[in-house]
């Protein structure tokens, strides 16, 4: 069986959206980062990087959720991998994108809204980030303009991946209703019975 190492409040949350859209079996083996988990040596022997999450499928070990979920797409297809190399490329790209471009504001809204201790919360720093979303969210917008999504003709694993890094704006109380064409696919997105069984994981 597919064993996932993580907890569901985490970047695992992903990795878990995946498995249950494709509707594989696996076992949620609890690792936080918080209580020193990801640093014993059992856990640094299957992601070195001391990171969750990580999955070990037979004699695959795999680690970075996006990479984690994209190989997950191919080796159990079900649809959710685009067939062309040029919409494959395209769901990769949309990938990088979502973490590079799109998570690291979100990262900091939750730190300063969610997990630093109250004294050390900066709402300049809040407001500055959200600022910076702007940017990359407008992107996003355009490019659903004509599309109900993001890669080829169908729902793909672009949109589990990119939506599910946007999924926590709602819970950060980000309001992105001025993006219409973003917020219509994301509700689509996590609206799907994947996402909600995900989300029940970790009591969203």
């Amino acid at each position: 069986m597919i064993k996932v190492y993580g907890v569901p409040a985490s970047r695992t949350f992903r990795t878990l959206w995946m498995l249950e859209e494709l509707g594989l079996p696996y076992e949620n083996i609890p690792t936080h980062f918080a209580t020193g988990d990801t640093r014993k040596p059992e856990y640094l022997a299957i992601n070195p990087n001391g990171h969750i999450p990580a999955l070990v499928d037979g004699e695959v070990t795999m680690w970075e959720s996006m990479a984690i979920n994209l190989y997950l797409a191919k080796k159990y297809d079900k649809g959710l991998m685009p067939k062309s190399l040029v919409d494959e490329c395209h769901a990769i790209k949309w990938s990088f994108w979502a973490m590079t471009e799109v998570e690291p504001h979100l990262v900091t809204v939750l730190m300063h809204r969610m997990f630093l201790p109250p004294d050390q919360r900066d709402a300049k720093v809040v407001e500055s980030a959200i600022e910076k979303l702007n940017k990359p969210l407008a992107v996003l917008d355009a490019e659903l303009t004509d599309r109900k999504y993001l890669v080829g003709d169908g729902y793909s694993v672009a949109d589990v991946n990119v939506a599910s890094v946007l999924a926590w704006v709602s819970l950060l109380s980000i309001d992105v209703t001025k993006f219409a064409n973003l917020k219509r696919w994301l509700d689509v997105c996590t609206s799907r019975p994947a996402c909600k069984k995900a989300r029940g994981l970790m009591g969203a």
